[in-house]
């Protein structure tokens, strides 16, 4: 029994031995796996002059093991640039590359970025494991060459600070205007409260001149945005990378599309003896949100067929920027184009003109108000047959609801 026990003893020490053996190699090979903890750190040159060079410099690093990786540029005085902060890296035999053209952030607000100035610099690339443990690599960096004038941003204003986009050549747009010192790629963007991003300009390359953009307070698709308070960005930056920025609210209020819609027209008598009186009487209701702009002749007012409402009143009437609408009517065989279409236009009005909201000048159409405007045209026009129809016109922009109500009148003489 003794011999067996001997053996069985012998047996177990030799297993354990083995087993040491395995649990060593075993930890070995893992410490190899692992590798160091940041490898390799190369910078592609030592001297950089960001006005002769074409390309950035890079900066490329390994990480062996998963790491959180600092890499910043620290000047002659110690101040620290930060290019990448608490960035997570997995291990990785392929290195890491960061492009670096000499310029770094800055926390002014007005400065995003600068091109560092010619001076002696470090570069420290810095890794710190899930451990603690920490490693960096330092390589010395001389930026050379002449220091660049700043570009800036000068004397802008935006204004209106409110507007109203609702196509009443009333504040439907804002103006920015500004100085460029040095020519720069300009971008310019305005945020909603709901933090949707509208562009305004983007990347235009602009001289060292006087700029003026204009913005009409819709989204680049042309569909509108809702009320409330924006901020515009402006950002200029040159060719070295170093980048300006202003910002500054805007607003939008009384948003809307204008928009109204013919209810009913009606054209007598369908039988006129020559110099006799048409009357038309319009019924029109304001289908939109917003109010519409509008302005003379007033209801009631009366032409001749050889008159245009541009003519009548010292021309006073004479299409206006596009802000305006008015009812109209034409017929068929009026041969003139352009300001001749339409000749007979009265306003969206059943107001004098003197209880108007400017008065004698234009009034305003609200909405969900039906109105009915008459009007009236002597016919000395020598046809025996006319054919007569209403629409609505916004001067500048377009005719709406065109050729509607047509009417066949009867002409004697």
């Amino acid at each position: 029994m003794n011999r067996i026990a001997r053996t069985a003893a012998r047996t177990i020490r030799r297993g354990a031995l083995l087993l040491s053996g395995l649990i060593t190699a075993a930890l070995l090979l893992i410490g190899c796996a692992r590798g160091p903890l940041l490898g390799e750190v190369a910078i592609s040159a030592t001297t950089y002059d960001p006005a002769e060079q074409a390309a950035p410099l890079t900066i490329s690093y390994t990480v062996g093991r998963p790491a959180t990786v600092d890499i910043y540029v620290l000047d002659a005085g110690g101040a620290r640039y930060d290019l990448r902060r608490a960035q997570p890296r997995p291990a990785s035999a392929t290195a890491y590359v960061l492009r670096f053209d000499g310029t770094v952030p800055t926390d002014d607000p007005l400065l995003v970025r600068r091109l560092l100035p010619p001076g002696a610099y470090t570069v420290v690339v810095a890794a710190q494991g899930a451990d603690g443990q920490r490693d960096e690599r330092r390589l010395p960096l001389t930026i050379s060459g002449d220091q660049v004038a700043m570009p800036d941003i000068e004397n802008l204003v935006v204004a209106p600070g409110t507007i109203s986009p609702n196509a009443d050549a009333i504040d439907d747009i804002a103006e920015f205007t500004y100085r460029l010192p040095v020519s720069a790629t300009v971008d310019i963007d305005v945020t909603a409260p709901s933090g949707e991003v509208i562009p305004v300009v983007t990347r235009e390359e602009l001289g060292p001149y006087e700029q003026h953009h204009v913005w009409n307070g819709k989204r680049p698709n042309g569909a509108l945005l809702p009320a409330g308070v924006y901020t515009y960005t402006v950002r200029a930056e040159d060719r070295f990378g170093n980048l300006v920025q202003r910002q500054g609210p805007i607003a939008l209020e009384n948003v809307g599309q204008p928009e109204a819609r013919i209810v009913s027209a009606y054209i007598a008598p369908q039988r006129v003896m020559l110099g006799e009186v048409l009357t038309v009487t319009v019924r029109i209701r304001n289908t939109g949100t917003v109010p519409i702009r509008t302005y003379g002749p007033p209801s009631g007012f009366a032409y001749t067929t050889d008159e245009v409402y541009s003519s009548v009143a010292g021309g006073r009437y004479a299409a206006q920027a596009g802000g305006f609408w008015r009812v109209g009517m034409d017929w068929d065989a009026n041969s003139g184009g352009g300001a001749r279409r339409y000749p007979f236009r009265w306003a969206l009005s059943e107001r004098p003109p003197e209880a108007w909201t400017v008065p004698g000048e234009e009034d305003f159409f609200m909405p969900g108000e039906e109105i009915t405007v008459v009007g009236r045209v002597r016919v000395l026009q020598r046809e025996t047959k006319m054919g007569f129809y209403v629409g609505l016109i916004q001067d500048g922009v377009g005719f709406f609801q065109d050729r509607t109500g047509r009417t066949i009148v009867e002409v004697g003489f």
